[in-house]
């Protein structure tokens, strides 16, 4: 008798074939999902485990100043490592790494019984040292290829090239700021090994090659350079100044042609501290101390710092009492030698004032009271809206790390004194790269331009394949007002407090300024200038700071010359020649006078000396003994030229 399954029986077989064919099918599905989409991952995972690396340092691109010339390049090196399971002796490993690599037994020794897959013993080892290490062929050192940077012109620009550390990347400096571009692809050299991490007789041996980085071109030339960080040094070490900095820019463009800044550091040994006292007690400051004092060497202050401009600035409050039409040329003034600004007394640089004098005179005396005027006339809404015309609430943009803005007052708290004090450059503080932004802004048609170091990147065949773009368009003030100021800043030149600038055959146009310090107790200063040339088309535009001359330190006396210094070598090289005007070319008596050494002699006796030679005399300083001059001895000048002493 044949029994038909029951209902119930016939619904669980359904369920159970069900369940079986769901099953089967997401089987299906895992196996497909394993085998096609996560099957090159799981490839890549099984390589992982079955294989070990070792990494391959790129080499990194170059540094090159605008023509070509390198600033920064690389050397063959290697690093030693060794491998923890491969080692066979132990102690030949070590007495090897030891003999070899000239290092202390305990730390290698340390570094070997390690357990760990690689551990990395010394970077950057010659090549020759490593080919030793590679001819005795001991199991468990590696030794691979790397790549040391080195600065082939040591000191110069240290604050604007920066450095690398061990691992190669930049730490300050466009080494940082262009780090991306300039640090390549690591390789790696993959080794197949067994489980315990050996490599495997016969096994499989993987090169994968780095990429190099791209080289950097910048915008800085050499021989600017050079002559900029001469000219410094010299002034420094002349005035024993604390501190100086020259910035040399393309009004137009905004290229930076130099930027130097004195003391500097060697960038071949960037952690060896210059300071002669801090060298002596170097290992007794705290780790923290010497850090501090590194990055005080390594600060690029033309960027980093602020400091009241002084006089400088006039040409800032100049500009905007011109452009808001609040004062003319002709316009006329009284100096009785001060201000009576609210409740205080403001004084001109000249205590027994310049009598009436219209706004040219003023500007050409630097007379502060001038100035106030003119920034009372424009008032503090306007003279505020000029300082964030000219970029001094903003930073510049240039392509280097650790920029400062310039400190302000609020203008809500701005009275009368504020405004005054302003006017000529005191009571805020600003960064020489914002003041000669600023200048480069007056002279060349009113166009706010951002400085910058990076013009281009070359791969390593030398096409370019980027270049940097900057915003240069922004204008500011007319041209109509530009075209003035530029004419006043050569009359301060020909024939006010800039006339050491002077130089034949070239239109300079400039301003000096002397800056006293905070606390103002102290009288220390910084003594400064900005010049441009030629004045008709200003190409080059350049900013001297000298902070803490001792004896003399009037900017013009001290800083203007420097620039002059540097314009008469550089102008001719940058292709700009002298055009000589049918005047200089017939007068008599230009560089006839060699400048005798005054020095130890008394205040008579350089009277008369100054008197025979023809040269106008100015004495600062109480005494009878001279103890410095300008200009220096040997230096060739007019007849009428101002020989100045400083006397004790």
């Amino acid at each position: 008798m044949n029994h038909k399954p029951s209902i119930m029986i016939k619904r669980r077989l359904l369920f159970f074939l069900t369940v079986i064919t769901i099953g089967i099918i997401g089987l299906i599905f895992r196996i497909s999902y394993i085998q096609i989409i996560q099957g090159d991952y799981l490839k890549n995972l099984a390589w992982e485990q079955q294989t070990r690396d070792r990494l391959i340092a790129p080499q990194r691109g170059s540094i090159y100043d605008r023509n070509g010339i390198p600033l920064a390049q690389n050397a063959s090196v290697a690093t030693v490592s060794v491998i923890h399971n491969q080692i066979q002796d132990k102690e030949e490993v070590i007495e090897a790494l030891v003999d070899v690599l000239d290092l202390e037994y305990e730390e290698v020794k340390q570094k070997v019984e390690r357990v760990v897959a690689l551990e990395r013993i010394k970077s950057r080892v010659d090549k020759e040292v490593a080919d030793k290490l590679r001819e005795k062929n001991i199991p468990g050192i590696v030794v691979d290829e790397d790549s040391k940077r080195y600065y082939p012109h040591r000191n110069l620009a240290s604050h604007v090239l920066g450095f690398v550390g061990k691992d190669n990347q930049g730490i300050i400096g466009i080494e940082v700021k262009y780090d991306e571009y300039l640090r390549g692809i690591p390789g790696k050299i993959v080794t197949e090994s067994d489980a315990k991490g050996r490599d495997i007789s016969g096994g499989i041996q993987k090169r994968i090659e780095p990429l190099p980085g791209n080289h950097l071109v910048t915008s800085i030339d050499i021989v600017v350079q050079q002559y900029a960080e001469q000219a410094l040094e010299k002034v420094l070490q002349g005035k024993e100044a604390k501190k100086g900095s020259i910035l040399i820019m393309n009004p137009k463009t905004g290229e930076i042609l130099a930027m130097a800044n004195k003391p500097d550091f060697d960038l071949n040994e960037p952690f060896r501290i210059q300071d002669p006292t801090l060298q002596v007690n170097w290992n007794q400051l705290s780790q923290k101390e010497q850090m501090d004092a590194l990055n005080q060497m390594w600060r690029n202050f033309s960027i980093n710092d602020t400091y009241e401009p002084g006089s400088t600035f006039k040409i800032v409050t100049s500009t905007a009492g011109l452009e808001e039409k609040v004062v003319t040329l002709e316009d006329t003034f009284s100096c009785p030698g001060y201000r009576i600004v609210a409740d205080r007394r403001i004084r001109c640089h000249k205590t027994g004032g310049h009598g009436t004098e219209t706004f040219l005179e003023g500007v050409l005396n630097s007379c502060n009271p001038v100035f106030m005027d003119v920034a009372d006339r424009l008032g503090a809404e306007a003279f505020y809206k000029y300082m964030k015309l000219f970029g001094f609430d903003e930073k510049t943009g240039i392509d280097i790390p650790g920029e400062a803005v310039g400190i302000m007052h609020d203008i809500k708290k701005v009275g009368p004194v504020e405004l005054a004090t302003m006017s000529f450059g005191q009571s805020f503080q600003i960064t020489p790269l914002q003041l000669i932004r600023a200048g480069a802004a007056i002279v060349n048609g009113g166009y706010l331009v951002t400085p910058h170091i990076g013009r281009e990147l070359v791969n390593e065949e030398g096409n370019i394949i980027k270049i940097f773009e900057y915003d240069n368009k922004k204008q500011i003030i007319s041209k109509e007002t530009s075209d003035i100021m530029r004419s006043i800043l050569e009359s301060v030149v020909s024939e006010g407090t800039g006339h050491r600038t002077y130089l034949p055959g070239y239109k300079i146009g400039g301003k000096t300024a002397t800056s006293e310090k905070l606390p103002r107790s102290n009288h220390k200063y910084i003594a400064s200038f900005i010049g441009f040339a030629p004045a008709d088309d200003p190409q080059v535009i350049a900013l001297i700071l000298i902070d803490e001359p001792v004896g003399i330190y009037y900017g013009g006396t001290v800083a203007a010359p420097v620039v002059k210094e540097i314009f008469e070598n550089i102008l001719p090289y940058l292709g700009i020649e002298p055009k000589y005007t049918d005047q200089e070319l017939t007068l008599e008596g230009v560089g006839d006078v060699d400048i005798p050494n005054v020095l130890q002699k008394s205040l008579s006796e350089v009277r008369q000396e100054a008197r025979e030679l023809g040269l106008t005399l100015e004495v600062l300083g109480e005494g009878n003994i001279v103890k410095e001059q300008f200009p220096l001895p040997g230096e060739k000048v007019s007849k009428g030229t101002k020989l100045i002493i400083y006397i004790e």
